[in-house]
């Protein structure tokens, strides 16, 4: 059989690993990315010899024993990468010297929460029981895409699978949020929901993600999400495959009902067999494709359905040495008194200290983040005015500083490098809706969500990533990626195989 071409529209971590599959089963890829450099949303920048991470906390398969870890083998992603396996998950601190510790060791955890609160044993034993039951499952998600699974196949899983979907059914349905008003002391009432995670997302996720910490399946990757992102590129290309750096698209070619090809911003037009989109979902389908492949199904997606708050990213180069435990998510303290940021009141403040990645800043100083959630139209419109815009930047980099100085007297001085990103920063480098970081907001409605790759009338065209996987993540990407592949396999009556590097 003749190479069928592909063309992929962005070289996020959903592109890269549709990329990467179908180079593995023999398809000619080009990648079209409109940035400078691979990755999308799983990036990191240089300021001034620091390096300021903008998207992992963590990366789940971070240890062998899973799918995912496999999964990121055969895209090369974590072949000589040495991760970091931390002792807490996340510190929220409270008023009066109480701390709640999210530990990675469960025993740890239950025996902590249990002193901090032992009125509360039956609602920490539900919590560690559970979590410790999430340990057994190690084949999630399964290694073949649902939708080109048989009904035999569908019966293994099953089978296989029926003690864990009883678990997904009753932690599906309860938000963080919701577990922690079973709480009857007050202070963890208020501090389980800061665990880094939203307060909006099931419990299913916490749950699974304390199990797979425990066992050391997830870790952060030593140095940054840019050389992670840098790592597939390399594996894609070494497949044979093509990117185009500085070629943003703008029209998806259609010829009668079949897409056809892209033409870029600069008026070229490039044909393929394929066209896979795996750039912005609103943008691909209202303005590439000038919303002509519409239900009212996916109408309602984009009318309906919770997109995640864009951030603001406050990153510091302080030449100073931290000893506070590392943690995935850092930590979160009250503030003295309530503060106005952009036109929103914080109570609290949470600051990650990259102090166990020596990789990210000169020795013997540190790199800081914030991330502040923040309202995109009030970003849309203070870019307008370039002054206004860069004088709120500044007057925000000013505001955290001194908060972090009377945590940490001394740091203001010390700082020699700041830098903040708005939703307006995620717009213009990524494209992405809204600013958003993560696509569809998972929640115990949209958790277990299940979206086509396809669009109706439209043939030879497939979408991959966050904006067709509630919930987003690079697990949520890759997966996405391997998943189209095996689709586009099956289309063409051929066995979907792969290989590690």
């Amino acid at each position: 059989m003749a190479e069928k071409s592909i063309i992929i529209i962005g070289a996020g971590i959903a592109g890269l690993s549709s990329g990467c599959y179908a180079q593995m089963n023999g398809y000619r890829t080009q990648i079209f990315e409109m940035d400078t450099k691979p990755g999308g949303l799983c990036t990191s920048w240089k300021r001034k010899g620091y390096i300021i991470d903008g998207c992992f906390e963590f990366l789940v398969g971070a240890g062998p024993g899973t799918n995912f870890y496999r999964f990121w083998e055969e895209l090369g992603a974590v072949q000589g990468r040495p991760m970091v396996y931390q002792d807490e998950w996340a510190r929220v601190e409270g008023e009066g010297g109480k701390t709640l510790i999210f530990y990675t060791d469960m025993g740890r955890l239950e025996q902590h929460m249990r002193e901090l609160a032992p009125e509360d044993e039956d609602v920490i034993e539900e919590l560690i029981e559970a979590a410790r039951a999430f340990v057994r499952f190690k084949d999630i998600p399964p290694e073949k895409a649902p939708e080109v699974m048989g009904p035999v196949d569908g019966l293994k899983m099953m089978f296989t699978m029926l003690p864990l979907m009883r678990l997904m059914k009753k932690w599906g349905k309860i938000s963080i949020q919701d577990f922690a008003k079973r709480f009857r002391n007050p202070f963890l009432r208020q501090a389980f929901p800061l665990n880094g995670l939203p307060p909006t997302r099931p419990m299913l996720h916490l749950l699974s993600e304390l199990a797979l910490i425990q066992q050391k399946r997830i870790g952060y990757p030593l140095g940054g999400s840019l050389e992670f992102a840098h790592g597939i590129e390399r594996r894609y290309l070494d497949l044979g495959g093509e990117i185009h750096y500085k070629s943003r698209v703008a029209t998806i070619l259609v010829e009668n009902d079949r897409a056809a090809g892209v033409r870029l911003a600069n008026g070229t037009e490039h044909r393929s067999d394929i066209v896979i989109s795996a750039s912005d979902g609103r943008t691909t389908i209202f303005d590439m494709l000038d919303g002509k492949y519409v239900s009212d199904r996916i109408q309602g997606y984009y009318d309906n359905l919770p997109v995640v708050s864009p951030l603001i990213y406050i990153g510091l180069g302080v030449v100073r040495s931290f000893d506070e435990p590392s943690s995935a998510f850092g930590v979160s303290y009250p503030l003295d008194e309530p503060v106005t940021i952009a036109g929103q009141e914080l109570t609290r403040l949470s600051v990650h200290i990259y102090s166990f990645d020596p990789s990210l800043a000169p020795a013997g100083k540190t790199v800081l983040r914030v991330k502040l959630n923040a309202d995109y139209d009030y970003w849309k419109q203070l870019r307008e005015d370039p002054e206004r815009y860069k004088a709120e930047k500044e007057h925000i980099a000013d505001t955290v500083i001194a908060l972090l100085d009377r945590r940490y007297p001394g740091l203001a001085a010390q700082v020699e490098m700041r830098d903040v990103a708005t939703p307006m920063t995620f717009e213009r480098y990524t494209g992405n809706w809204r600013g958003s970081y993560m696509g569809w907001r998972a929640t115990t409605q949209t958790f277990n969500m299940r979206m086509s790759k396809t669009l109706p009338g439209l043939k030879d065209f497939y979408m991959a990533g966050q904006w067709v996987e509630p919930g987003g993540g690079t697990p949520a990407a890759v997966m996405s990626g391997r998943n189209l592949a095996q689709i586009i396999c099956k289309q063409d009556k051929r066995p979907f195989v792969t290989s590690t590097p």
